[in-house]
């Protein structure tokens, strides 16, 4: 071997080194929901990667569609962003909370058929980036959807002829997003992982309503770990990721959800600031705007902080009223999770949530702060 190529090989070993350490510090990916309204949108297309546009729907006969409260112009104007973002990916949105008619549209190769030419139609009708699907959740009915054992495996069939269409109409030029939206534990037992997640580009974890109005106690709905307060069953977004790492799931395919809102309990018992506590009421659902313009500044609101679950709350002793939120300092926290675990990126729900794009900022800085625009 001459020194020629003694020097060829070595640069060759360091440019394959340095591709990998690339690829290791691949900057994490932010998603944003962003759901359909007549309010303007207020939406800083740089600051993100993905824009999932919720929601279409699905037909008894397993068609896809966008439904008549959903105005085409809208979905127009979001991927309109495009103009001040050139590489912002914009993916529909199919399914959400008590939408039905996913298992009958995966049940059969005829109704599965009709799912894929409809979403790949709307897909290709409005110049998008991709599909998500929302099925909130194979085999279960808790939102009143339709539902059978069989969706655990069907699903799987669905997803995977989806992904040959998709990867057919890119025809080896165009690569399309296909991704899902998923909670861990019992709700993911209808999920084939990590046969799915060959087919997935990544899954947006759900990683918030962990308390709520169906939770026997307030809680953090939120919280990055448990509190010391929870029962050790109490569900956090490490355990989450966890679940699904354990399962197979690659991890840079895991995307940590956020929410722009919080969860409000009422009548709640006084102990530990209404930490832990039965409730009587509420258990809806406040904005961050509104908590920013109506809550922060409150006297009669107080601020807390959980140090091991990472996460705020308020509480309201005259009222005997609790909020559970994310705010810039927990989604910071959050942020600098997913990259030491080198997961895939943020997913947040959703952007009109959001006071002036300050949560927004928070992750943009956090994961994409050493880019330039």
């Amino acid at each position: 071997m001459t020194a020629f190529h003694r020097r060829l090989r070595t640069l060759l070993a360091a440019t394959v080194l340095t591709l990998a350490a690339s690829a290791q510090a691949q900057t994490p990916r932010l998603i944003g929901y962003v759901m359909d309204s007549p309010a303007p949108l207020q939406l800083s297309a740089h600051k993100l990667d993905v824009v999932n546009f919720a929601f279409a729907l699905v037909r008894p006969d397993g068609s896809v569609y966008l439904p008549g409260y959903v105005a085409p112009e809208r979905l127009q104007a979001v991927v309109g962003k495009r103009a001040d973002n050139p590489s912002l990916q914009i993916v529909l949105s199919i399914g959400g909370w008590e939408a039905g008619n996913f298992s009958e549209a995966a049940a059969t190769d005829a109704a599965r058929a009709r799912f894929i030419d409809s979403s790949v139609a709307l897909m290709h009708r409005f110049k998008l980036d991709g599909l998500d699907i929302d099925w909130e959740y194979p085999t279960l009915g808790d939102a009143g959807i339709s539902h059978s054992p069989d969706d655990r495996h069907n699903f799987t069939v669905l997803l995977e002829a989806l992904r040959a269409r998709l990867d057919a109409e890119g025809d080896g030029k165009r690569h399309y997003l296909l991704t899902i939206a998923a909670a861990e534990g019992r709700a993911a037992e209808g999920l084939e992982l990590p046969r799915i997640a060959r087919s997935l580009d990544w899954i947006n974890l759900m990683t918030y309503d962990f308390y709520g109005s169906l939770t026997k106690t307030t809680g953090h709905h939120s919280g990055l770990r448990n509190s010391p307060l929870a029962l050790p069953s109490g569900r956090n977004t490490v355990d989450a990721v966890q679940y699904f790492l354990d399962a197979g799931v690659p991890a840079d395919k895991i995307n940590v959800g956020v929410p722009f809102y919080g969860r409000t309990f009422g009548d709640v018992g006084p102990a530990n600031h209404g930490r832990f506590q039965k409730f009587t009421t509420e258990g809806g659902f406040i904005t961050w705007r509104d908590i920013v313009h109506t809550r922060l500044d409150n006297p009669d609101w107080q601020r807390h902080w959980d140090e091991q679950a990472q996460v705020p709350w308020l509480w309201n002793a005259k009222e005997r009223r609790m909020i559970s939120y994310d705010d810039p300092q927990s989604l910071a926290i959050k942020a600098e999770y997913v990259r030491q675990q080198g997961l895939g990126g943020i997913m947040y729900w959703e952007q009109r949530g959001d006071d002036n794009e300050q949560l927004l900022d928070v992750l943009h800085n956090a994961l994409h702060g050493s880019r330039s625009h």
